[in-house]
């Protein structure tokens, strides 16, 4: 296969770095594009982005999507077979608190990344998306035709918004997007204020955590990191015309559960202190992922136990040392 030109935004964030890797390994030539967003730790993403230099030679321009000019100069300069745009503000309940920000980000930062990369001569976008909006959806699994114009928060709302954007730009400029709808990604490079972390954070140092009615009915399809790179990987080499896909694993398992399976391969407890629900938190998700597999070759290969003893490595190796830097900076706003 030919090598490809490609840029990735959020491509020092959890999911943007994996996925760019993923590309340069297998000898793509990838541009790193990320904002340092100081949702967490900037010097974690800076070693990231110092990391991926090194081992890939993956350049990374400290951008913000936010910045129409900038973005219009940069695809001025560069010729990209595809765009793989994953920035974003992320963040359920830090969108309630601030929803003006996730829509100047998450919607109006696509529209700049599709403006600039149409200006360009670039037709192939690949668009990270969530499984947040399908709101409190009654049917389950979760079809991408399903109604979604019931979101349940703003982050979902503009994400929603996005994709309904690259349908128009489709439909009246010929480009080609893809909205990849992620499920609970976990796994090596965990956002600090995701669940996953927070477990095998609390696990270690036994800080308290919140969990939803304890994590009793709450189901969520979790979907480790690889596997959701792959996807995107695939999305990036079969260019649709618009198509709206889920990525995940379509194996719902309880919270509850998931946080004793990790218990498990920690060889600890963690410390839960059971609070209610939130208005804007989903009760279940659940992919269905026959899409994916018709249309993508998708297969997810990675189960949860399998998952979570490589998220417990990863955190075991690479956080503790340097735990205090690596924290949160505030429950705010997060980067993708």
């Amino acid at each position: 296969m030919a090598s490809n030109q490609i840029l990735v935004t959020g491509s020092a964030g959890f999911v943007g770095s994996t996925v760019a890797e993923r590309l340069a390994a297998r000898g793509d030539r990838v541009l790193g594009l990320d904002c340092f967003d100081p949702y967490y730790s900037v010097a974690w993403k800076r070693r990231t982005a110092a990391a991926q230099r090194a081992q890939f030679g993956i350049e990374t321009l400290e951008t913000d999507v936010r910045d129409r000019d900038a973005l219009r100069r940069l695809f001025e300069s560069r010729r990209f077979d595809a765009v793989v745009h994953l920035a974003a503000l992320a963040g359920i309940r830090a969108s309630v608190a601030r929803p003006e920000r996730y829509v100047e980000v998450d919607l109006n930062g696509t529209q700049n990344v599709l403006d600039a990369a149409r200006a360009g001569g670039c037709d192939h976008v690949v668009f990270a998306s969530t499984s947040s909006v399908y709101g409190d959806a009654a049917r389950a699994p979760f079809v991408e035709d399903d109604a979604s114009d019931r979101p349940l928060q703003p982050y979902a709302a503009a994400k929603r918004g996005a994709e309904i954007l690259g349908y128009a730009y489709h439909r009246l400029y010929g480009l080609r997007f893809t909205a990849l709808r992620l499920f609970s990604v976990y796994g090596p490079r965990n956002r600090p204020d995701m669940m996953a972390y927070r477990i095998a954070e609390s696990i270690e140092r036994g800080t308290e955590i919140e969990v939803f009615d304890g994590g009793q009915g709450l189901w969520r399809d979790w979907t480790f990191v690889d596997d959701v790179a792959d996807g995107f990987v695939r999305a990036v080499d079969v260019p649709l015309g618009y198509e709206i896909i889920n990525l995940g694993r379509g194996e719902p398992i309880e919270l509850r559960a998931f946080i004793e399976g990790l218990e498990t391969v920690a060889g600890g407890r963690a410390r839960v202190r059971s609070v209610p629900k939130p208005a804007c938190d989903m009760q279940h998700t659940h992919a269905d992922i026959t899409k994916a597999r018709v249309l993508l070759g998708y297969q997810p290969r990675t189960g949860i136990r399998e998952g979570s003893a490589a998220l417990w490595r990863w955190y075991r190796d690479h956080t503790l040392e340097g735990a205090a830097s690596l924290a949160p900076a505030r429950p705010t706003l997060s980067a993708a």
